[in-house]
């Protein structure tokens, strides 16, 4: 069954009218209409909320999640933002739901449409194209998937997404280096991909001690060395190995440290993760926090921030967002990792929690009995970020592909 004629029986049925769409006129500016997965704590979904709040001249940007509002719906909605929920549920597809996404896509006439993540990259640029949308651009924003690891679902819509790629965008935007390595492997089109590195408000991530001491304060820590890690509980994040290294330290090291865990079911109620810490015995060490909104207040609160990934990740979001408050970083060797770290902090292997026990302990040796080359390591982080990993930059970039699209559609 092709496209065009899926297309007209869409047509024939009034979708847009069946689904009662209202779209506010954003006047001389192009409209980008993003289609993006879900709106719940992540990276990819951080990135469309800064480059969405980050306005645009020339550049109207209009929001559909294919589920609920999450995280940032309503913090895109405070920002001015359009925002249209779908509500479909995890691993269903509604028919009512695709056929709102149909009509809101004819009502809004966009310039063109920015899909993000698995799904958002499938339904949204396939409805995209229904719709008369020529000037799709895909966003992929993981690197590897494990079977066994990784949803079952995911690895086969990458599969198909991987056929699709030389039919449905016209160009694919990969937030690293290394996701386009690994995506090309399995079959995507090699002549579309474009590599955009993510882009952080340097001027919202900033070095401040009263946010971190306001932090700690709540918190009741203490002075001791902090190791921080902010994500949510996952498979992926490799928590496990995290704290098998941690433990390491508690039985070579002499310094007084503690480790605060942040993010989405990073909290009390997790008994697989509280009874892996009492497991390991660091329950007087590891503090679970859970999520948080305050994230600039929780980078500058601790010293070093420690990423323990095992796959999937493309281009870490906290990686950055640590190193631009100045907070050193010890993280895996996964997606592109190493270049944004490069000289300022430490990358050992995956699934190695030796070595990454050596490198926290590095860095607590370093801070205790260095401080001058400390104090140096936290500028050339922030430095690394501000010269390399601005959100103007990132921004440029998508707007030129956008462009280009426009031109050649």
């Amino acid at each position: 069954m092709s496209l065009a004629f899926i297309r007209k029986i869409l047509e024939y049925l009034d979708v847009p009218v069946m689904v009662g769409v209202t779209v506010k006129d954003p006047g001389k500016q192009i409209k980008v209409l993003h289609i993006i997965t879900g709106l719940n704590d992540g990276g990819a979904e951080a990135v469309l909320y800064r480059m969405v709040t980050a306005k645009s001249a020339s550049f109207k940007h209009i929001v559909v999640s294919l589920m609920d509002a999450g995280k940032y719906g309503l913090l895109l909605e405070e920002a001015g933002a359009d925002v249209y929920y779908l509500n479909m549920s995890q691993g269903k597809l509604g028919v009512f739901s695709l056929f709102k996404l149909y009509g809101i896509i004819r009502n809004v006439k966009p310039g063109v449409v920015q899909t993000w993540m698995f799904h958002g990259d499938l339904l949204g640029g396939v409805f995209a194209r229904l719709a008369g949308v020529k000037n799709v651009v895909w966003g992929v924003h993981h690197t590897t998937l494990v079977k066994g690891e990784s949803k079952r679902s995911a690895i086969l819509i990458a599969k198909l997404n991987a056929f699709l790629s030389k039919y449905i965008p016209i160009k694919i935007i990969y937030c690293a280096e290394k996701s386009r390595e690994v995506q090309e492997t399995i079959g995507f089109a090699g002549s579309k991909g474009v590599v955009v590195s993510n882009g952080y408000d340097v001027s919202q991530f900033i070095r401040n001690d009263q946010f971190g001491s306001a932090f700690k304060n709540y918190f009741n820590l203490s002075d001791n060395f902090l190791i921080g890690n902010i994500g949510r509980y996952d498979p992926q994040k490799d928590h496990k190995t995290l704290l098998l290294a941690l433990k390491e330290v508690k039985a070579k090291s002499n310094a007084k440290w503690h480790c605060i865990l942040v993010g989405t079911n990073l909290d009390e109620a997790n008994s697989e993760l509280t009874g892996l810490v009492h497991e390991l015995g660091l329950t007087d060490n590891v503090r679970l926090i859970g999520r948080r909104n305050d994230i600039p207040a929780v980078m500058n609160a601790i010293d070093l921030f420690v990423l323990s990934s095992s796959f999937g990740e493309a281009f870490p979001n906290v990686l950055n967002e640590a190193m631009a408050c100045g907070t050193p970083c010890v993280t895996t060797d996964v997606g592109d990792a190493a270049l944004i770290v490069g000289g300022t902090g430490w990358t050992v292997s995956a699934r190695n929690p030796q070595a990454l026990a050596h490198a926290i302990m590095q860095a607590i040796d370093e801070k205790q009995f260095e401080k001058s080359t400390w104090e140096t390591r936290k500028s050339h982080a922030r430095a690394r970020i501000v010269d390399n990993f601005s959100i103007e930059k990132m921004i440029a970039k998508y707007e030129r592909v956008w462009m280009e699209g426009m031109e050649n559609s």
